[in-house]
């Protein structure tokens, strides 16, 4: 908590989409999100998973889970499983903008019982979105999609050719969200590579940039033209308390918001 209310005092953001929250919806600190400025929607399951939407513009029209109820875990360790029984979507309107809040199965080892539970949570977003979303309007998927989409988004094309995050279904997964005319926000700004999101705690993965880049906001047409910065808060994946081992990706519309070091002149 402290590290999310220092954060949104660091960059102010107008709308903050959060992942893995890990609480229950009603153990949500909504009293200090309102204190900051914030509305919340939240979508939890307690221990595991958990999304949600904070918000100083608004919050309107939430709709968790793909409009479904969440179904029943019946098995604690098969929770990956059933993608219809974790909480991983949230969205709402903010501010005039569709935003979706999404956390990906992570898939655990290519070929198990989880990797195809996590294709199958991508085709059950690829059918909501068809469904339920119109691609005419401002709309922003945001959050941990647990794939890096390109070479140039892993440290190290060789080394991760055998795990999940990288697999040619995972990718064709994420090209699918992008043939329903949605455009990959970040590469507006950013064409080089070294560029990451997610580091892991282990061995100074962070200081030895040995990263990937699997969290993404993808926009509809109509947000891009209006895109002025997009940028990696690798000052955020810093010092104490313990940080989360992603950083936060940040998106101005039409001006530019709050304006912090993210950190990568340093490098």
């Amino acid at each position: 908590m402290d590290r999310v209310l220092a954060w949104l005092e660091r960059a102010r953001p107008d709308v903050l989409l959060m992942q893995e929250t890990k609480v229950q919806d009603g153990s949500v600190p909504r009293d200090v999100f309102h204190d900051a400025g914030y509305e919340i929607a939240h979508h939890g399951q307690g221990q595991w998973n958990g999304v949600a939407v904070l918000s100083r513009v608004g919050l309107e029209a939430v709709i968790t889970n793909f409009g479904r109820p969440l179904e029943a875990v019946r098995d604690p360790d098969s929770l990956e499983v059933n993608p219809l029984a974790e909480a991983r979507m949230i969205a709402a309107t903010c501010g005039g903008v569709r935003v979706v809040s999404l956390y990906a199965p992570n898939g655990r080892s290519v070929g198990s019982p989880h990797y195809a539970a996590k294709l199958d949570w991508f085709e059950l977003l690829g059918d909501w979105l068809r469904e339920a979303a119109d691609m005419s309007e401002p709309l922003v998927l945001g959050g941990d999609l647990n794939v890096a989409p390109a070479d140039i988004d892993v440290w190290d094309p060789v080394a991760c050719a055998a795990g999940t995050h990288v697999s040619p279904p995972e990718r064709q997964a994420f090209d699918r969200l992008l043939a329903l005319r949605l455009t990959d926000a970040y590469r507006l700004r950013h064409s080089e590579p070294g560029r990451y999101t997610w580091w892991d705690y282990r061995s100074g993965n962070f200081h030895k940039n040995i990263g990937m880049r699997i969290d993404h906001l993808l926009i509809s047409d109509p947000l891009v033209p209006r895109v002025v910065w997009t940028e990696i808060d690798r000052e955020a994946r810093k010092g104490k308390p313990t940080p989360s081992d992603h950083a936060p990706l940040v998106m101005d519309l039409d001006e530019p918001g709050k304006p912090f070091d993210a950190g990568w002149s340093a490098r």
